[in-house]
């Protein structure tokens, strides 16, 4: 028998989309690491494993708060499965980048699992995703927003960092 049911899950996770759209709105990832129990752990496959709130703040903080992230416009699920059995909600989560000025579209997904604990927290976040995907669609952003002369510093930072070739353009409108 599950230790936990569909809707207390459901309830879970709705929480936690909530929390990420907050932490969006705000600038705030506080709302995120709220999420998890004092000992979870988050599995991030391209930066390593994080334990507890302390390693995850510090881990979130400095990711959500650098580029491509800060151009990341939201994180909604595309889809979502329950499994009562195990306690888990699995998902894919959007990645979308800020509009670069002509409509188009960049953005990446990622796999996540989020293992319940109980009490409307999750003990682990495991992140699934191929790195060099969003190496590419990152580096097709910073292209097309230098074209439209709308590519922030610290994009272009990142595309130095990166060796990725930029067309000739003028000073940056961000």
């Amino acid at each position: 028998m599950a230790q936990w049911t569909r809707d207390e899950l459901e309830a879970a996770f709705a929480g936690y989309t909530a929390a990420v759209e907050k932490c969006v709105a705000t600038g705030d990832w506080e709302h995120f690491v709220q999420c998890f129990t004092p000992d979870a752990t988050y599995v991030e496959h391209a930066y390593g494993n994080f334990s507890g709130h302390e390693e995850i703040r510090r881990w979130v903080t400095r990711t959500m708060g650098s580029f491509p992230a800060t151009e990341m416009v939201a994180f909604p699920a595309r889809w979502v499965t329950i499994d009562v059995e195990k306690g888990w909600v699995i998902c894919e989560i959007d990645n979308p980048m800020r509009d670069p000025g002509d409509g188009s579209r960049f953005g990446q997904s990622n796999i996540t699992i989020l293992r319940y604990a109980g009490d409307g927290l999750f003990r682990e976040e495991e992140d699934v995703y191929n790195p060099m995907d969003f190496l590419a669609q990152t580096s097709a952003y910073v292209k097309r927003c230098a074209e439209l002369g709308t590519l922030s510093e610290e994009a272009r930072r990142w595309a130095t960092k990166f060796n990725v070739p930029l067309p000739d353009v003028h000073s940056p409108t961000r």
